[in-house]
């Protein structure tokens, strides 16, 4: 490779990882049981995959600490996230006590469940599907739970943000 390739490879890197800065995200945690422990982290890839059956899909890299725990259980949750969740976002993404403390109870089919989260969702893990060092992970949902509406954690250029309405006139 010449250097003038290899150097537009890095502005092109550069490109993609800016492009996906810019672009705000829902902030989720996933939580799962493996071998009777907790594990969850914090996560932007969450998306509903389908109403009919209801299914979710997640992205995660297949060197994270929890890989193991998802690509070996049958039940995962997810959790979404409210503006008062900050810290525990922090908390999954940055920390590895992530299960100290009461924030959290054991849920059906013993997924671990977050308290005072704005919604969560529990279903059957369907499809793991690998591409390099990275997995999608297609979920089945099973049961789930609103709690009270709050403005969604947004994460946008490598911080937690707040939507902001849009001043709109017809």
């Amino acid at each position: 490779m010449s250097p003038a390739d290899a150097a537009n490879d890095q502005l092109f890197a550069r490109t993609f990882r800016e492009v996906f800065r810019r672009h705000a995200s829902g902030v989720a945690i996933l939580t799962v049981n493996y071998g009777g422990l907790p594990f969850g982290f914090t996560a932007t890839s969450v998306a509903s995959l389908s109403a009919e059956p209801p299914r979710f899909t997640f992205n995660m890299s297949r060197t994270s600490s929890s890989w193991p725990a998802v690509a070996n259980s049958t039940y995962l949750g997810v959790h979404m996230l409210g503006l008062e969740n900050r810290e525990l976002a922090e908390r999954f993404a940055r920390t590895k006590d992530r299960f100290g403390g009461d924030h959290w109870e054991t849920g059906p089919h013993g997924v671990p469940l977050l308290k005072d989260v704005p919604a969560y969702l529990v279903g059957r893990i369907g499809l793991r599907l690998s591409f390099e060092n990275n997995a999608v992970v297609v979920v089945d949902v099973v049961e789930g739970s609103l709690g009270d509406e709050t403005a969604p954690l947004l994460y946008h250029s490598g911080s937690y943000v707040r939507p902001q309405p849009i001043e709109y006139e017809i």
